[in-house]
């Protein structure tokens, strides 16, 4: 077992074109932030750029099919927003931001497993919904997530309609079909929500301001199909962000100026985008920098602070969400069958 979850942390996929993916997910990211420098406002960048993930959905599906699933990705992503967004505006206690992050979890984990999204699970909503309820906003900021959040995710989905119109003709992109649901299992996403509260509690024991990290941390290592792909991507994410915080910190103490640091996190989405599906280690070279860049960009902190919550928080969340996965699993084997 252990020499099959070394081989699989190190493997590295096909390419499957993901060349194509991770140009269209740069374009998605770069403009809402370059016109969001235009104007002066890259304090909004984070709406944006969590908008913009909607045109990370189904990038291996017909374009019906992933034009659909990127609609219902870019509402969701919407909604956790706006969630992340309440708790933030009415200062609620962190406990009470952490046991909502965490429903979020459960909620979009279950949901992405009935619609069958691709990329699976509930890693970018926790993302989301996380970092904004960290912000120090006031009710203005309801605004800025409805305009620049939801401004980024429709332009994400009306390029993917342009390429789709532009290789395929109009007749391509309609009607959507409604693929059909899968029962979700009610058990796993439990079991996300789960890992993701006693990672964010421990982070903010442990660490304290950027707790959403360890959530997220723990919910991409119970992202996998199976235990042992829980493990392997539970490593890969471990060891791909400590060498990725290296490279943050290289870029940071650059001490970039906006439009140059806007360049380097579309080379990073880019980056993410070509090894994602390849080796998830190797994304994370890119995603650390990027996810870094980002925090820094809407709200300016100490690049040493950032650096070590991102370690600190990535060992605590993979630690328990690989504890909750191999117990899940233990759990499934000794369930009765019918």
């Amino acid at each position: 077992m252990s020499r099959r979850i070394g081989k699989d942390v190190i493997a590295v996929a096909p390419h499957r074109g993901a060349h194509r993916v991770a140009l269209r997910a740069a374009f998605c990211v770069a403009v809402p932030l370059l016109v969001l420098w235009a104007l002066g406002r890259l304090d909004l960048s984070v709406y944006a750029t969590f908008g913009a993930f909607a045109s990370l959905y189904g990038r291996h599906d017909s374009y019906p099919d992933r034009i659909r699933m990127q609609l219902a990705a870019a509402v969701t992503l919407l909604v956790v927003m706006l969630l992340g967004t309440v708790v933030a505006v009415l200062e609620a206690p962190t406990l009470v931001r952490i046991v909502v992050v965490a429903l979020v979890a459960v909620v979009v984990s279950g949901l992405a497993q009935a619609a069958r999204w691709h990329p699976p699970g509930a890693l970018f909503a926790v993302f989301a919904a996380g970092a904004i309820a960290t912000l120090p906003v006031d009710p203005g900021a309801f605004a800025d997530v409805v305009i620049v959040g939801g401004s980024a995710a429709a332009f994400s989905v009306l390029v993917t309609v342009v390429i789709a119109t532009a290789r395929r003709g109009p007749r391509s992109i309609g009607p959507l079909r409604s693929a059909p649901w899968q029962r979700p299992d009610l058990l796993a996403a439990a079991g996300v929500g789960l890992g993701a509260m006693l990672a964010g509690l421990a982070g903010l024991a442990l660490v304290g301001t950027h707790w959403y990290w360890a959530m997220v941390a723990a919910v991409a290592a119970l992202g996998g199909v199976h235990v042992t792909a829980r493990i392997v991507r539970g490593l890969q994410r471990l060891a791909g962000t400590l060498v990725g915080v290296l490279i943050a910190a290289g870029i940071l103490a650059l001490h970039l100026p906006p439009l140059v640091t806007i360049a380097v996190a579309v080379l990073c989405q880019a980056g993410a985008e070509l090894f994602i599906g390849r080796n998830y280690g190797i994304a994370m070279l890119f995603v650390t920098p990027l996810a870094l860049l980002m925090i820094d960009l809407a709200v300016p902190s100490d690049p040493a602070e950032l650096l070590r919550d991102r370690v600190l928080d990535t060992v605590i969340g993979v630690v328990i969400g690989t504890v909750i996965a191999v117990l899940s699993a233990r759990v499934r084997r000794r369930r009765p069958t019918a």
